[in-house]
């Protein structure tokens, strides 16, 4: 090291140059605010310290410290990019280390709700809904008291028990379930949104794979678990049984709501439910998944024009 520093002296004794410029930016250096109070606060620095780590001190000064040159984080003008940097003194040395800055922590709070909702096959208009831009009416009036007494109660705790809208097409049903999605990420919980026949197809794809287990834990472990047009399709028993009943099954057991929509009642459901893809009738096996649904959720009838005409 030492013959490095006498070449280098020797470098600058010739240069005269750059000696003026490297004077002047020492001094530019030396006179900010947050140098001198480091240097205020270290007395045992020395001139010989500040020269050898004049770099880490430059480097100081010209970053942001903690946003207060850059408007957002993705404007960060930081080497780090999001990351602010702290001086240090110890065993001898000037040090800079880097902490997340405030735009970074906000940044990635942000990054982690949009991660909350996590949706399958649901179209985009849906995942943007707002309960403010549902339209109140007299046909909606129930649906409107259990999703805002919903929505209270999980600003305390997770109610156990989702909401079964039922009613014809086009009357909102999907909207309701992406409005309360969206609220429920504001307060920090996550949501699985499932297309119910994309769903069926998708486990089915899960065989051939060999990953059904690792696609049920998914379901089965998110806060809120929402399943869209429930009943569109016939269900094989295997389905209905292995997969909707185990899922529902481990939330009725952890008591962790269940969302559903669909253009038939729990009632006209468990019909449904009871005749499989073979064609047959298992009226007490559907009993049970339907017993499991009542226990997730509350039905809540809709009605009112079709608002996709």
């Amino acid at each position: 090291m030492k013959p490095i520093q006498a070449t280098l002296k020797k470098w600058m004794d010739q240069n005269k140059g750059f000696k003026q410029r490297y004077s002047i930016m020492k001094a530019e250096i030396l006179q900010d605010p947050t140098i001198k109070q480091f240097l205020s606060n270290h007395p045992d620095i020395t001139d010989d310290d500040i020269n050898r780590r004049l770099n880490k001190l430059y480097e100081y000064v010209t970053q942001s410290k903690q946003c207060d040159q850059c408007n957002s984080f993705h404007h960060c003008k930081n080497i780090l990019k999001g990351y602010s940097p702290i001086l240090q003194w110890s065993n001898g040395e000037i040090h800079i280390i880097y902490e997340k800055c405030d735009n970074r922590i906000q940044h990635e709070k942000r990054e982690e709700k949009k991660n909350l909702i996590r949706s399958l096959y649901m179209p985009k208009e849906i995942l943007q809904a707002k309960i403010s831009e549902i339209h109140y009416d007299s046909h909606r009036k129930t649906a409107f008291f259990e999703t805002n007494k919903f929505l209270d109660d999980a600003q305390r705790e997770l109610p156990s028990k989702g909401l079964y809208f039922t009613g014809p097409f086009g009357v909102g049903k999907t909207y309701f379930l992406g409005a309360i999605a969206n609220r429920l990420q504001q307060l920090d919980y996550s949501c699985t949104l499932i297309y119910m026949p994309e769903f069926v197809h998708q486990m089915r794809e899960a065989i051939k794979h060999n990953t059904v287990q690792e696609q049920m834990d998914k379901f089965k472990h998110s806060d809120v678990l929402m399943f869209d047009d429930i009943g569109a399709e016939t269900l094989s028993a295997w389905f209905r049984d292995e997969i909707l009943g185990s899922i529902l099954q481990y939330r009725m057991m952890e008591q962790l709501p269940v969302f559903f929509t669909s253009n038939y009642t729990m009632a006209q459901l468990q019909e449904i439910l009871s005749t499989t893809t073979k064609g047959d009738v298992e009226k007490v096996k559907a009993g049970r998944i339907m017993e499991r649904i009542k226990q997730v959720s509350l039905e809540v009838p809709l009605s009112g024009h079709n608002r996709r005409q």
